[in-house]
């Protein structure tokens, strides 16, 4: 079954930094691109990390320089490192295959306190 699961996130004050973490059934892992969305409220759904299966990423402007995505091929898990929240950043964080969409898992909610 293909599954996303998504954990890490949590209440942290501007400034402050979390790591989230996202496995994927190997299935879906394995050879496929890695992307991080976010969902603030009242927004649409946004790509705003990517990672290639060889580690070259890209970000949104709104990101670059804040946030670092990576990945363990080896444990089929990306990461999504971030730095210098804001409460912009507050939204519920998401992982999928950029371009495919599998069904999406449940996400990990990010609040950032001013």
């Amino acid at each position: 079954q293909v599954q996303l699961v998504e954990s890490g996130g949590g209440l942290v004050q501007a400034g402050g930094s979390l790591k989230l973490s996202c496995t994927a059934s190997r299935g879906i892992f394995t050879g496929n691109p890695m992307g991080w969305y976010r969902q603030g409220p009242g927004n649409q759904r946004e790509l705003i990390a990517r990672i290639s299966r060889d580690g070259s990423a890209d970000y949104a402007d709104s990101v670059k320089g804040r946030f670092t995505v990576s990945r363990d091929n080896a444990k089929a898990t990306v990461f999504l490192q971030m730095n210098s929240l804001a409460p912009e950043d507050t939204a519920l964080y998401l992982c999928n295959v950029p371009g495919l969409l599998f069904n999406w898992g449940q996400g990990t909610q990010v609040t950032v306190s001013s």
